[in-house]
């Protein structure tokens, strides 16, 4: 699988957390359910952040064997 490709996909997960964490921070949210519905969603993106950077690390060493 390509670094470069991951790391796009790592890029655009990172905008959309970061563009999250700016809607917060204006006061976006409606109500309480509506903050804690984004804050899951920033948790999902963190998370997939996480999973894709353990698996470009696996991929590297795998390419230096």
């Amino acid at each position: 699988m390509d670094r470069k490709a991951l790391s796009y996909v790592n890029s655009k997960l990172e905008d959309r957390r970061v563009e999250l964490l700016e809607f917060l921070g204006e006061g976006g949210a409606k109500d309480y359910a509506h903050y804690k519905e984004v804050c899951g969603v920033i948790r999902g993106l963190q998370t997939a952040q996480s999973e894709l950077g353990d698996l470009v690390r696996k991929i590297k060493e795998f390419e230096d064997e």
